[in-house]
């Protein structure tokens, strides 16, 4: 659950997230961000900044779909209010750096945009919506996503932002964004835009304190005549723009720091636009979608001053006097200036445009006065119940300046002074655990599930612990928004600040993703406990799905030192046949066993409470720190499965879960690298798997795949699983000619429920030790498959399946096998990587039948 935030309304939430945005933004970060606002270049450009209210919001469908160049314009050149809404966190897509998928690579995704939006300083927002994969057609995406839950929350960022102008990544039909959910984003954008001002739409956000905003316009960023999908079929009024530049302040190329930002998707591997300068023109076109066509420049039509707010035009003139009056060598001299236009503004009433720039001129005060805050604490990670300490320190740079500390406090707990710079304070039992809002309790397939409608459209969650610290300034008061963090020495001699995050005293951990029970029968299943303080102790159970069965009921622990950890073995039970009521599924067999499946959770009592988390770190150099707590569960499934052999090695490729469900098969997995891919060092090994995306991935495949090839040749079998056609290090895919370069986003099936035909029924893939049937791809996840070849040695592979997404013509590569002198090699873009951990009885028979080929 979300740490409790004391808010009244949406309003009043909107307006808090305006003053902890900083703290969201810089918590933790590695990255270097842009010049700080202390300086006197950067309050002077703060100043001309606030003085305008142009808002423009970009709207795309994942995180490095963004235009960086764009956003970096509109907030460094123009002093605009610019954000990018990405409808999903990317928890679809791949993972150049580790083995953080779906959710977990959400995360760390969410986590690059938002140090993207550092460098370009961009504001960042999202809606609930789930990247799924690969999509071909947006009808497909917004079924999916359940369009009128994802289009609410784009009117809802709509109402939230006010942006004056919605610029979309990419077009509407007839044009093509190259992907499902490219298309659909734009869709999205445009309804969203009919309906934002409509006060019948989404009625229900209006209740919880939002109000109707109407943009002047939404216009496409085009890419010219062709985009990525192809012609962009496109007509309409356009207008071109020079979108280069220079920041003022550190002199640097929009460009370059648009490659900075775009640098920061380091999972999706374009870390290496970090490095890159980008000088002179760059001439973007943006062509009219809805609403007034612009003639000569984005904002045509917007009143960009304080004069559209009723009683602004005073704010206006104060604004411009600061600016003029602003002296670089003396910033406090401004205060005064800047305290009478605080006066003037908070007459106005408050919307969300106004609670960004209270925020923006409260930030500039502080500048201006050189004040700055930190508020440290010993440990980051506190648990329910426990007491904590804080220190305090501030410091003000400039000279002459009246201010004097008041007071902290906090908006979800009491704060005790015990002297100067000193606090304590004591979390209550009943405080929530850490959890990224959209995580914290299950959604539906295609989008989560986020019970404070108030959250939705944030980047994360606010801070676990708010602090504010009151200041004196003559007869002013200045309020500093901060969270405490525990400084830890960085590998560059620069501390990272980690924000408070509440854990629970203990955390649980299956051994598995996933654990096979055959029907009627018991498997060992094991826990590990691992104490995160000192003699915890206390019982842990399991809770198992309908007609399953575990023994013992609970176990007791005892750990005595923080970090120790125990491991407790319970036996689990899987229903016999006929405990399953229900009948043969369509297409199965008369007297085949039905499949059993479901979910069995580790929950832990300690002093009374129970808790059922798990731990996960997400730790990459260029992010933040971040530390997930899920439910403590893994997969269980029951069904009939044959296997022949028993030692499997298994060669990694970007990573995935395979080698654990093999093992869950029953075999005996060795992992392998490079070196081992000899025909002495496979000796005794009935089959090779290798893992997705190896041939990209590993530097030591390509000399070593001849000594693989030649244990194939004297009777071994390989799995390859799939790869993408850029990037290979390793060329060669098989024995004879293969081929994975052509239309790649053709080449996959997207759609889960695709039917199947049998192209080589009576091959051993499809009979032996499992009879293979349709029922058998009943039940898949995301997708059929990806990355099928297009070419290959029809002579010498056999083709066993044909299936195709609707209105396309059969795709037969998904599974290729050659025989390679006494062994098999097999090709296979089928998605196991995806179906074995999701506990798909189809994958796993149609696998153990890979695997087991010459067996």
């Amino acid at each position: 659950m979300t740490p409790r935030i004391l808010f009244g309304s949406s309003l009043s939430l909107l307006c808090s997230l305006a003053a902890w945005a900083p703290l969201i933004a810089a918590a933790d970060s590695p990255s270097p961000a842009a010049p700080a606002l202390g300086s006197a270049e950067g309050i002077r450009q703060d100043l001309r900044s606030f003085a305008t209210l142009g808002t423009v919001l970009h709207v795309g469908a994942h995180p490095d779909d963004e235009n960086t160049q764009l956003i970096t314009y509109l907030s460094l050149g123009r002093g605009y209010r610019a954000a990018y809404l990405s409808l999903t966190r990317g928890d679809g897509g791949q993972n150049e750096l580790g083995r953080d998928f779906d959710e977990k690579l959400g995360v760390a995704r969410t986590q690059e945009l938002l140090a993207a939006r550092r460098f370009d300083h961009g504001r960042q927002f999202f809606t609930r919506a789930i990247d799924f994969g690969y999509s071909k057609t947006p009808e497909e995406t917004l079924r999916f996503w359940d369009s009128g839950q994802v289009l609410g929350d784009v009117v809802r960022v709509i109402r939230q932002f006010r942006p004056d102008v919605i610029v979309t990544r990419f077009p509407v039909p007839p044009g093509s964004g190259g992907h499902g959910h490219h298309t659909a984003s734009a869709i999205l954008a445009v309804e969203a835009f009919k309906l934002a001002g409509d006060p019948q739409a989404y009625p229900e956000q209006l209740a919880q304190g939002l109000t109707v905003w109407q943009p002047k316009r939404v216009v496409w960023n085009g890419w010219g005549s062709r985009g990525p999908g192809g012609p962009s079929l496109l007509t309409g009024p356009s207008i071109p723009l020079d979108i280069a530049g220079t920041d003022p302040v550190t002199g640097e190329s929009f460009g370059t720091i648009a490659n900075k930002s775009r640098g920061m998707h380091k999972t999706q591997g374009l870390g290496q636009f970090s490095g890159r300068t980008a000088d002179g023109p760059s001439v973007q076109t943006f062509i009219a979608l809805a609403g007034e066509p612009a003639t000569t420049d984005l904002m045509d039509g917007v009143d960009l001053t304080w004069a559209r707010y009723p009683g602004g035009a005073g704010i206006g003139r104060l604004a411009a006097e600061a600016l003029a009056q602003f002296k670089t060598d003396d910033p406090v001299a401004s205060v005064p200036a800047l305290f009478a236009l605080r006066r003037q503004l908070a007459a106005l009433p408050a919307d969300p445009l106004i609670a960004d720039k209270r925020a923006q001129l409260e930030r500039i005060i502080q500048a201006c006065l050189g004040l700055t805050v930190e508020t440290r604490i010993a440990h980051a990670e506190i648990v329910p119940g426990e007491p904590f300490a804080l220190t305090v320190d501030y410091r003000v740079a400039a000279k002459n300046a009246d201010v004097s500390h008041a007071e902290s406090r906090s908006p979800v707990l009491k704060l005790v002074p015990t002297k100067p710079g000193q606090l304590t304070g004591v979390l209550p039992l009943d405080f929530s655990l850490s959890q990224p809002y959209w995580l914290q309790a299950d959604g539906a397939a295609g989008i989560s599930r986020v019970d404070d409608p108030r959250l939705i459209g944030q980047p994360e969650n606010p801070p676990a612990l708010p602090i504010e610290h009151i200041f004196r300034v003559g007869a002013e008061q200045v309020v500093v928004a901060d969270e405490p963090v525990q400084l830890i020495a960085g590998a560059a001699g620069t501390p990272a600040r980690r924000p408070v995050t509440v854990i629970p005293p203990v955390s649980l951990a299956f051994s598995s993703e996933i654990f096979l029970v055959a029907p009627g029968t018991s498997r060992s299943v094991t826990v590990e406990v691992a104490a995160a303080r000192a003699n915890a102790h206390g019982t842990v159970g399991l809770e198992v799905p309908d007609g399953w069965t575990v023994a013992p009921a609970t176990q007791n622990f005892r750990l005595t030192a923080v970090g120790e950890r125990t491991t407790l073995t319970f036996t689990l039970t899987s229903p016999l046949p006929g405990d399953r009521p229900g009948q043969t599924p369509a297409g199965q067999q008369a007297g085949t066993v039905l499949p059993s499946a479901g979910r069995v959770t580790a929950v832990a009592t300690v002093d009374g409470r129970r808790y059922s988390n798990q731990r996960q770190e997400i730790n990459y150099a260029h992010l933040p720190f971040q530390l997930l707590q899920p439910p403590a569960r893994a997969r269980v499934a029951s069904f009939a499965l044959a296997t022949r052999g028993r030692n499997v090695g298994y060669l990694p490729g970007a990573g995935d879960a395979v080698a654990e469900c093999l093992e869950q098969m029953g075999y005996d997995v060795r992992r392998l690298t490079g070196a081992d891919l000899t025909p002495e060092k496979l000796a005794g090994l009935d089959a090779v798997v290798i893992g997705v995306r190896a041939f990209n991935e590993r530097a030591d495949l390509k000399d070593a795949f001849p000594g693989l090839l030649a244990w194939v040749e004297a009777g071994g079998t390989v799995v390859a699983q799939y790869n993408r056609p850029n990037g290979l290090l390793a060329p060669v895919l098989g024995p004879y000619a293969l081929s994975i370069e052509g239309p790649a986003p053709r080449l996959r099936v997207t759609d889960e429920t695709a039917p199947v035909t049998f192209l080589a029924p009576d091959h051993p893939a499809l009979n032996t030790p499992n009879q293979i049937t349709a029922a058998d791809f009943e039940g898949w996840v995301q997708e059929r498959g990806a990355y099928f070849p297009g070419k290959w040695d029809e002579a010498r592979y056999t083709a066993i399946l044909a299936m195709n997404d609707p209105g396309e013509a059969p795709l037969t590569s998904s599974i290729l096998i050659a025989k390679h002198g006494r062994g098999q090699y097999v090709y296979t873009g089928i998605g196991f990587f995806r179906q074995l951990p999701a506990g798909v009885p189809g994958a796993y028979r149609l696998f153990a039948n890979l695997v087991s080929l010459g067996k």
